[in-house]
Order: structure tokens, then C-alpha cells, then sequence
């Protein structure tokens, strides 16, 4: 191709709808926010209030999973009502105004029903928020759309613990009041979709019907179906990053340096999210999702290791690389396999069954660590990689 027909071919591709970046800085902030708080919840539940490991995996589970389960009721009432802005709305203060219970929690039950505030919060908005970047993007520039979300809201989760191990220098290992602080991004998160974000323009409004019939699940497809199959894989295959917080404590980084893991791991996620975005719209999906697979069984690998500050880092970058080659490129596929009218749906029920994964991995993951030690925890995960990399190359045959 000479240079003219590259000009030519750039300039017709659609721009960036205002309203991707719009809601890439609304996840950015609320990212901010909740990672101040993840990146040091581990410890806290086991330093400060006493919690075992299986206890945080529990935690970690439930709150992951009830996530992605209220997902599919939120993607079905977006569709019922053709709206997506107001479900999101609400799921985002849900999150911010949940901050404050963590600074108050004298136990494993508060922390509880602050991760379960906090991620209903998410269930709400996720699969409305999903299925309205896809209302608003062009097809041919869906995965950049969905890359460069999750490449903003990885920022966030990078920005997030730097904060913190800032304010844990500065405040003498106070997890509390870090908690305090966090409310703050959470809710002008609330206030950037509020004023930053409009909802397309919808046609003639269709007569409201419950979007989770038989016929409609059968209008999905099969496609569509394997790549719920995979999203439930991929979860089985990636636990809670909890456990990657207690990897590093375990590798001799002080208490306020742990923040520094998930800083590392979400540069690199963020760095590489939005470049494997614009790939997957020119490249095999199968394919990507195999070199995915690849990574983090690398990843899983280098984690089992005996822990040194050097093998952690390298697990860490590898786990950020996987993240940005996979997570944006799920999320168009769900897209593309399913008809328009269904996509909130639709990502609901992908997330319903990749949240039923993530419990049980997470579950099983801290099993292995109280009982069997940390690397077990590892060497599971890199077994379930290699099972999903058998399943789908025998469909590819």
C-alpha cells in the first residue's frame, strides 16, 4: 500500500465517539478510587483484622462474582428499557458511596458487605456501560473503542495504589484514612458521567418485552455461546489479584511498597490494552486469545517460583500483558456475536457465568494457598491454561 492510499485509508476511519473517552475517564477515576483500597485490602484483612487467606479468597469471590452475576440483570433492563446512562449512573454511586464502610470495618463481616455494596455497584453499571459503548462506536473501530476504555480505566488502576503507597508513607501505615481519601475520585466519577456522557438517540421506541426469553437466548447464537465458554475459562484460568498482593508480601516488600505490584502490573495492562484493542480488529480473535492463554501460563509459572522482588516483577508484567491482550478483546467479541438489540443481555449472561468461575477459582485458589502453599495456588492456574488452550485448539481443528 503507498502513502496515499495509507492517508487514504486513515482518514476513512470513523473518530473516536467524545463519548468513549467520556466514560474511559469515568472508569479511570472510578478506578482510581477502588484500587486505593484493593491494593492494600488484602494486608488489611490479614494484618489488621486477622483474616486467613481462604477468608480473602472467600471475600474476593463472592464480591467478583455477585459483580459480574448482577450484570445480567442490568443488561437485560438496559435493553427492556432502551436506556443505558441512568443503570450506569446508579451503579457508579453505588460504588463511591461504599468507600466509607471499608474505613469503618472492625472485621471480615463489614469488609463483606463493603466489597458486596461495592461490587453490586459494579454489577449495575458494567454490562450498561458495555453495551452503550457499543451503541455509540462504528463496528469497524469496536475493539479500539473497547481498548481504549479499558487502557483509561487501567490508568486508574495504576494511579490508584501509587496514591496509596504515597499516602502509607506519609501517613504511617494508616489503611484507614487512605480509605477515607478514596471516596473523593469515586464521586466525581459520578459527576463526569453525569455531565460528560449522552445517550445515542434512539429510533422509534419498540414495544418493551423481557429480553430473557428462549427464543432470545436461541438468537444469540453459538458463537456467541463460545465466547461465553471462553470468558468462564479465563476466569477459572485467573483468581482474584488478591493473591498477587500476598505474593508480594510473601517476596519481603514492605507494607507500604505492596501497592507498587498492582502499580507495575497495571502500567503495563494499560500500556498494552489499547494497541491489542486496534489489533483484534485486524487480527484472528482465536488466535489472540491463545497467545493470551500463553502468557499467563507463563505468568502462573514464573509466580510459583520461590518469591524474590525479580521473580515477582517479571510474573507481574507477564499478568499485565495477558490483561491487555485479552480483556478489551472478550468484551468485542460479546459485540459481535450478538444481535443489537440484545447486547446488554448479552453481556450480562457473559458475565454471569465467568462470575460463577471466578468464585470458584477464587475459592479453590485460596483453599490451596492456606493448605497446600502459595505456589499450588499458581500451579492450578497455570493447569487450567493449559486445559483451555487444549479446548479451544480441538474447535479450531
Amino acid at each position: 500500500m503507498n502513502s496515499d492510499e495509507s492517508e487514504s485509508t486513515l482518514r476513512a476511519m470513523p473518530r473516536m465517539p467524545a463519548g468513549v473517552w467520556a466514560l474511559g475517564c469515568v472508569s479511570l477515576l472510578m478506578d482510581i478510587s477502588s484500587e486505593m483500597i484493593h491494593s492494600l485490602l488484602p494486608l488489611f484483612m490479614v494484618g489488621t483484622l486477622g483474616a486467613s487467606a481462604l477468608m480473602v479468597g472467600v471475600i474476593e469471590g463472592v464480591a467478583e462474582a455477585t459483580a459480574l452475576i448482577v450484570k445480567v440483570f442490568s443488561g437485560a433492563l438496559s435493553d427492556y428499557l432502551g436506556r443505558r446512562k441512568g443503570l450506569a449512573l446508579l451503579g457508579y454511586t453505588m460504588g463511591a458511596l461504599s468507600k466509607p464502610l471499608f474505613a469503618l470495618a472492625s472485621g471480615s463481616g463489614l469488609v463483606l458487605v463493603a466489597r458486596f455494596v461495592d461490587r453490586v455497584g459494579k454489577g449495575v453499571r458494567g454490562a450498561p456501560r458495555d453495551a452503550l459503548i457499543a451503541d455509540l462506536t462504528p463496528a469497524a473501530i469496536r475493539g479500539a473503542a473497547f481498548g481504549l476504555r479499558q487502557s483509561l480505566d487501567t490508568v486508574g488502576a495504576f494511579v490508584g495504589p501509587l496514591l496509596a503507597v504515597g499516602l502509607m508513607l506519609a501517613w504511617n501505615n494508616d489503611f484507614r484514612a487512605v480509605f477515607w481519601v478514596a471516596l473523593l475520585p469515586g464521586l466525581l466519577s459520578v459527576l463526569v458521567l453525569w455531565f460528560g456522557v449522552r445517550e445515542p438517540r434512539a429510533g422509534e421506541q419498540p414495544t418493551r418485552r423481557n429480553p430473557i426469553t428462549r427464543a432470545n437466548l436461541r438468537r444469540m447464537g453459538g458463537q456467541y455461546w463460545w465466547v461465553v465458554a471462553i470468558g468462564a475459562a479465563f476466569m477459572l484460568a485467573r483468581f482474584s489479584e488478591a493473591f498477587l498482593v500476598l505474593r508480594a508480601a510473601q517476596a519481603g516488600i514492605a507494607i507500604a511498597l505492596v501497592p507498587l505490584v498492582m502499580v507495575a502490573m497495571n502500567v503495563v495492562y494499560s500500556a498494552s490494552a489499547y494497541p491489542f484493542g486496534k489489533l483484534s480488529d485486524r487480527v484472528s480473535h482465536t488466535a489472540l486469545l491463545m497467545a493470551g492463554l500463553l502468557i499467563l501460563l507463563a505468568a502462573d509459572l514464573v509466580l510459583a517460583l520461590p518469591p524474590t522482588p525479580l521473580t515477582l516483577l517479571a510474573g507481574v508484567v507477564l499478568w499485565g500483558v495477558h490483561m491487555g491482550m485479552t480483556q478489551g478483546l472478550l468484551s468485542a467479541m460479546v459485540a459481535d456475536t450478538a444481535p443489537a438489540d440484545l447486547r446488554g443481555t448479552a453481556f450480562g449472561f457473559f458475565n454471569l457465568v465467568s462470575g460463577i468461575a471466578l468464585l470458584a477459582a477464587s475459592v479453590v485458589a485460596g483453599l490451596l494457598w492456606d493448605r497446600a502453599g502459595a505456589a499450588s495456588t499458581f500451579i492450578a492456574g497455570a493447569g487450567f491454561c493449559v486445559l483451555t488452550l487444549l479446548a479451544i485448539a480441538l474447535r479450531r481443528r
